[in-house]
């Protein structure tokens, strides 16, 4: 059993002793630090907090215990009920709250569930504000409100069409051109709030479509990371023929992968390189990814005369360059799309709205538009480690032996990234555990591999 405090959160697996795991007591004792938080930091003054939740099978318990002590903390409570991350986000800033908790433990399995935090604005606290909450937590330095200043509470389902509506109103999607395709399309929403929202939104677009998994009852038809190893009921669905794309989302729909027409995968990493494509097409600008992304997106982005900047691996690191740098398009290689016209965040609906804008424009098949783009590979492996290993010693070590290579950028806002000419890999040290992770891209998986463990090798002779 785990429980992990972060400064994005609290998550954990539910059930087992307090303190070791995601229970009441826990639930209770971050949500007063976040709702101290929020009224100490006096951005805001509605007394308002929204709260929305995905579908797992924990999440009407932990919303009852996150609702009432905000209640208690005296903030009045709008509960959104079953929504997705960012319609939470879009939520929180329609409706002038203060702050927001998204119950949800994203991709992670149906045993696991999550507080997420966001601020005035619906977007995910800084570090620095991240590492208050903490404080404030563990020094329970808190004060609940009298009898007569208690929260009020109450339910508002009216987001999820607020979102589509926000989505359909975005001048780069094409609604018109969406329609006259008449696209056939197979959708995984994995048992979560994605099968809830996208068949309104697939319906606004006349878009014809299928479901697999889609029942909102949290009880994951299978592992929902929405990675290729996972996937092989929708992509054996299309490889019957008579789809032109197959969609997958995470239960709180932050992240998009598809299927080409094929049945095969057309790559995670590339969902936010088409994205970006698309948008760069109609307007120049920056774009960001985190170092762990593809490289296929600084090449798209170059080929269209722009700048690509690199920000370290996390969602409110990446927005906060695309504010520095005004980014017009930017995100995460794990399939999340973060266009700043509609809101800084990951949004799949607004993903899926784009993606589809851009194959109707160019009448292509999805395959055709994926051999558009350059062609790389990323391996993932990790370094084991023992929990007295100096993982920073290391990591300065691996610096200092490339750092004189002329031909090798180093990178070291978030671990170290080395770029050859050809390929990369990136090494940093986990938050949760004892290891370094491992990643690397080539233009085949087996030079990206073989990359990965020369360095992986580097570090075990290192610590000889």
């Amino acid at each position: 059993m785990t429980l992990i405090k972060s400064i994005s959160g609290i998550r954990g697996t539910i059930g087992g002793p307090a303190g070791d795991t995601l229970n009441p007591l826990d639930i209770v004792k971050f949500t007063s630090a976040y709702a101290t938080f929020i009224r100490r930091s006096g951005k805001s003054n509605s007394n308002k907090i929204v709260v929305g939740r995905d579908a797992r099978i924990s999440g009407e318990m932990v919303k009852n215990v996150v609702c009432g002590t905000l209640m208690g903390m005296g903030y009045d409570v709008i509960n959104i009920g079953l929504a997705t991350t960012p319609t939470t986000e879009l939520a929180v800033r329609m409706s002038g709250a203060d702050g927001g908790i998204i119950i949800t433990a994203s991709h992670n399995p149906r045993h696991w569930n999550a507080l997420k935090l966001l601020n005035h604005e619906g977007e995910f606290l800084t570090k620095a504000d991240g590492n208050e909450v903490l404080s404030i937590a563990e020094k329970e330095d808190f004060e609940y409100a009298d009898v007569d200043n208690l929260g009020k509470y109450v339910e508002d389902n009216t987001f999820d069409q607020r979102h589509i509506e926000s989505v359909l109103a975005l001048e780069l999607v094409d609604v018109e051109a969406i329609k006259n395709s008449h696209f056939k399309v197979v959708v995984d929403s994995v048992n979560s709030v994605g099968g809830i929202i996208l068949p309104e939104l697939l319906d606004k677009l006349g878009v014809e479509y299928k479901f697999l998994n889609g029942e909102a009852n949290g009880d994951f038809a299978h592992n929902p990371e929405p990675l290729e190893k996972n996937l092989g009921g929708i992509m054996d669905e299309l490889k019957k023929g008579g789809y032109d794309l197959g969609i997958v989302v995470d239960p709180d729909v932050d992240r998009l992968a598809f299927i080409q027409e094929d049945g095969k995968m057309y790559g995670e990493e590339y969902t936010l390189v088409t994205v970006a494509d698309y948008i760069l097409d109609h307007v120049k600008g920056a774009t960001v990814s985190n170092l762990s992304s593809t490289r296929a997106l600084r090449d798209v982005t170059e080929k269209h005369g722009c700048k690509y900047y690199a920000a370290a691996v996390g969602e409110v690191n990446v927005t906060t360059k695309m504010k520095e740098v005004g980014a017009v398009i930017g995100g995460e290689g794990n399939g999340g799309v973060i266009y700043p016209e509609s809101h800084y965040g990951r949004d799949a609906l607004v993903g899926i709205a784009l993606f589809l804008s851009s194959l109707a424009q160019k009448n292509v098949k999805v395959s055709e538009l994926r051999a558009s783009f350059p062609n790389y590979f990323i391996a993932k492996n990790r370094i084991d480690l023992t929990p007295s290993t100096d993982v920073d010693a290391i990591l300065v070590q691996v610096k200092e032996k490339y750092g004189k290579e002329p031909d090798v950028q180093v990178t070291d806002i978030d671990g170290v990234k080395l770029d050859f000419p050809t390929k990369w890999v990136h090494l940093r040290k986990s938050n949760t555990e004892p290891i370094i992770r491992v990643y690397s891209e080539a233009s085949t998986m087996e030079e990206a591999d073989a990359l990965g463990k020369q360095l992986m090798q580097i570090v075990y002779d290192m610590q000889k």
